[in-house]
């Protein structure tokens, strides 16, 4: 009877540790290593960073539709520039924005296909119920092109992205 009782006891140890350690992707709120990464490192640093809307240097509105589109599809911004993305949600199921490099985009889509219910919390997504909107700042530290999406599962792949062209300031001459 001993041994049957320290057995069950060491399974269910086993079992509670092997649980704590795979809690599963789906609980993952995306938000609990923003606090943790100093800004610019991490998710989407290839752009950028998140910037402070008091300091904004411009507004965009950005409109989501349940065409699967964003309007406008092409955003341009100067390298530096803190831009705040006034995102519309005009559709009837909810939509999002997640700023990112297409090859992030396209592997966090992935994720999201496996776990639908994950919620995002990253300081370069928005996520917008249907008629709502909110808003989302950032600065956009390198020049390059980079992208956008609504990582809703089937809504990147159906057309729902865009890309962001970060120009270098102009070198000033001499």
């Amino acid at each position: 009877m001993f041994a049957t009782r320290t057995r069950q006891l060491s399974i269910g140890l086993g079992c509670t540790l092997v649980l704590s350690l795979a809690q599963p992707a789906w609980a993952h709120d995306h938000g609990d290593h923003a606090a943790s990464e100093p800004h610019g490192t991490g998710h989407a640093a290839a752009l950028g960073k998140p910037g402070d809307p008091a300091t904004a240097t411009r507004s965009v509105e950005v409109h989501m539709s349940d065409a699967m589109r964003f309007s406008p599809a092409t955003l341009t911004v100067q390298r530096g520039e803190i831009l705040r993305l006034v995102v519309h949600n005009d559709g009837q199921t909810k939509h999002e924005l997640v700023l990112g490099t297409s090859a992030e985009l396209k592997e966090h889509a992935a994720l999201m296909r496996k776990f639908p219910e994950m919620e995002h919390d990253d300081p370069n997504a928005v996520s917008v119920p249907p008629g709502e909107t909110r808003e989302l700042t950032w600065q956009f530290t390198k020049a390059g092109s980079f992208a956008f999406a609504c990582l809703v599962p089937g809504h990147s792949e159906a057309g729902m992205k865009g890309t962001i062209v970060v120009k270098a300031a102009p070198s000033k001459k001499r």
